[in-house]
């Protein structure tokens, strides 16, 4: 079989489900397997004219996610790995806390977001009206450690304003021209956060789709909610990485309750595990039925998380209220809020100048330059409170 060896991490996680373990072990290898027979991985490409190859284009478009391979060089993942490594030494100490463990002010402590925290190994939104109920179900948790902490890091909201590493692939040129092939010229940001799922504390996050505003629309099609790059650090496996159930992205609001009965179990029958090697990059339609089991595994998965909109999805629109305050996002909200994209770009190009930078059109037509320097590091503070929600 193609990638990584995750048996032993398969393996102790089957163990988890005591009477169902064969059910599980097999789900896990069989998932993988038939994610691996899926055409859609490769690097990203482009042809002459400079748009997205077309293969590309019908691979995403059939089953709702596309695996680039390569995307995050040597030199970018080891600024990157410097960079979280810097950060999560500036987390808070425990739920509630404002200090790290040295003392210092922890990094979200005057924010009104950052980091959340979870059970180890729980769910902790399956099953509750969280984000307006779309976790519909609530998955098994495990069991975990006697020396496991109460609580663990779970999501970092806002990461943009936290790491510049991120910041900076976020400004990937290659990646914004796929987001551009997409959602069009003029795409708008969505929401940005990194999914910490440490081996054996990492919670699950029960099957759901993100999209919320435009399951009725009479524009509805399978881009109307935007996407989501799901960037991989350490890369990730069946047992700690993102399933899938290729297609939903096309088939409006699911029933994610009646897909459960008819697979028998949380394990849905058709969903693949979304395998990934350090370095590469997912781009996942946020309609796709997705989720992810608590990580009973070996190795550990750090998801830097970043999706974009068409601008017809957002403009004008009243906001889901889900990952900010739910408000109308007119015009001048959406250039505030994409002011992040003209940073990106900036704090790219300083850290990589020989590469061809991005160029936002939204931006350049209106003549207007943006700069990454202290002064917009300050004001980035609390930035997703203006996340394009829908």
């Amino acid at each position: 079989m193609p990638g990584r060896d995750f048996s032993k991490s398969i393996e102790a996680c089957a163990k988890q489900y005591g009477e169902d373990a064969e059910a599980v072990r097999a789900y896990m290898y069989d998932g993988q397997a038939r994610a691996y027979e899926l055409d859609n991985r490769g690097a990203i490409r482009f042809d002459a004219a400079g748009n997205l190859a077309q293969d590309i284009l019908d691979a995403y478009s059939t089953y709702g996610f596309y695996v680039f391979e390569s995307v995050i060089g040597d030199r970018e993942m080891a600024d990157i790995l410097e960079d979280m490594a810097e950060m999560r030494s500036r987390f808070p100490t425990s739920k509630g806390s404002k200090l790290d463990a040295q003392g210092r002010p922890a990094l979200d402590a005057d924010c009104k977001g950052g980091l959340l925290w979870s059970k180890p190994l729980s769910d902790p939104y399956g099953g509750t009206d969280v984000a307006r109920g779309r976790h519909q179900v609530k998955l098994k948790e495990l069991k975990i450690a006697e020396d496991a902490p109460k609580e663990a890091p779970f999501i970092l909201v806002g990461s943009l304003q936290f790491s510049e590493a991120a910041l900076r692939l976020y400004g990937h040129p290659q990646l914004l021209n796929v987001a551009e092939q997409i959602n069009g010229e003029d795409f708008a940001p969505f929401n940005e956060v990194l999914f910490i799922k440490d081996p054996g504390l990492g919670a699950a996050v029960s099957w759901h789709q993100d999209g919320d505003t435009h399951w009725e629309s009479p524009d509805f099609d399978e881009n109307i909610h935007g996407f989501n790059f799901m960037a991989q650090v350490y890369g990730s496996s069946p047992v700690n990485g993102v399933w899938v159930v290729p297609g939903t992205h096309k088939l409006g609001k699911m029933d994610i309750v009646k897909m459960v009965e008819e697979s028998g179990s949380e394990r849905l029958k058709d969903a693949v595990p979304i395998v990934c090697d350090p370095g590469e990059v997912v781009i996942c339609n946020r309609q796709l039925v997705h989720g992810s089991f608590a990580n009973s595994g070996f190795e550990p998965r750090l998801t830097i998380n970043f999706g974009f909109h068409k601008r017809s999805s957002v403009l004008n629109i009243h906001g889901a209220g889900i990952h900010s305050p739910a408000c109308i996002y007119d015009q001048d909200l959406i250039k505030n809020r994409s002011r992040v994209i003209g940073y990106a770009i900036d704090a790219r190009k300083n850290q990589y100048p020989d590469e061809v930078p991005y160029v936002y059109k939204p931006f350049a037509d209106a003549g207007e330059t943006y700069i990454w320097n202290a002064a917009a590091k300050a004001g980035l503070r609390d930035y997703n409170q203006q996340d394009l929600s829908i």
